[in-house]
């Protein structure tokens, strides 16, 4: 189980929002969403309803303020629960779309995938085993991507408009 509270002023402040699991719409409980408290849980936001817009990857702990969480606005509007299916992790990266290219194997997190693998892009991938947030950037910064296990053919089957990839984590409770 997980559990998240939404406030809608800084420093956990103002109305608030508890929430237990996934809700694809979280409009009719706040206009806006300033900072957040994740007791339990790993959990991944989305600034649209419907799981859509930029994504958030939080864990346990506190986020006094959107920019704590690399929010881009105080709009949060689609919550999940990012279920904890195994405790390996496995992943295949690929240099080109349709699983072709040169191929690297991924059982851990990486800050930097180009110092480590030498890629430029990455326009497809294979999530074996785990969840796993991709990052645009290395060190884990700019856009979010929730990578669930199945295949993604091409870089836009994850939400991407490019096939920026600069890290990957793995999903995993850290408490």
């Amino acid at each position: 189980m997980g559990k998240i509270t939404f406030y809608e002023d800084q420093g956990f402040q103002g109305r608030y929002y508890e929430c237990s699991s996934d809700c694809p719409n979280l409009q009719t409980f706040f206009s806006c969403c300033n900072s957040i408290r994740v007791d339990s849980g790993c959990w991944m936001l989305y600034e649209l309803p419907n799981y859509q817009g930029h994504q958030y990857f939080l864990h346990r702990g506190e986020y006094p303020d959107y920019q704590q969480w690399m929010g881009l606005s105080n709009l949060v509007l689609s919550c999940c629960l990012i279920p904890f299916q195994t405790a390996s992790h496995r992943m295949r990266l690929y240099e080109r779309d349709d699983h072709k290219g040169l191929m690297m194997e991924l059982i851990e997190d990486c800050s930097c995938l180009q110092d480590r693998f030498q890629f430029s892009e990455v326009r497809s991938l294979h999530v074996l085993e785990g969840c796993w947030v991709l990052y645009e950037m290395p060190n884990y910064c700019g856009r979010q991507y929730l990578l669930r296990p199945r295949e993604y053919r091409q870089y836009q089957d994850w939400g991407a408009m490019d096939a920026k990839a600069g890290s990957l984590q793995r999903v995993v409770d850290l408490y």
